[in-house]
């Protein structure tokens, strides 16, 4: 995917539709940072996901950018756990 033509936030649905793993630029549209500034964080080893480097090229893994971002194939919302935590003060022979 290049982000030459297109700009802005990637959807849900484009986050999900992602290969393995992605350049520098288009993880940085998932995280709604810049080129510049999402090259500075790779650079000072401080991207927010895993990142792999092969001499001068720079991959990020897709599957460690959608957790980051709690993005998953089941949740609608893009938004944590998709099976919500019972309340912790009701009896669990109650939830």
């Amino acid at each position: 995917m290049t982000t030459a033509a297109v700009r802005g936030p990637l959807t849900r649905d484009e986050l999900l539709s992602l290969p393995a793993a992605v350049d520098v630029e288009t993880a940085g549209r998932a995280f709604g940072i810049g080129r510049t500034t999402a090259y500075a964080l790779v650079r000072n080893d401080q991207f927010p996901c895993k990142v792999i480097r092969a001499g001068r090229t720079v991959r990020v893994v897709t599957e460690d950018m959608l957790r980051v971002l709690s993005i998953a194939p089941g949740n609608s919302d893009g938004a944590g756990s998709s099976h919500p935590t019972p309340p912790e003060n009701i009896p669990h022979h109650q939830r």
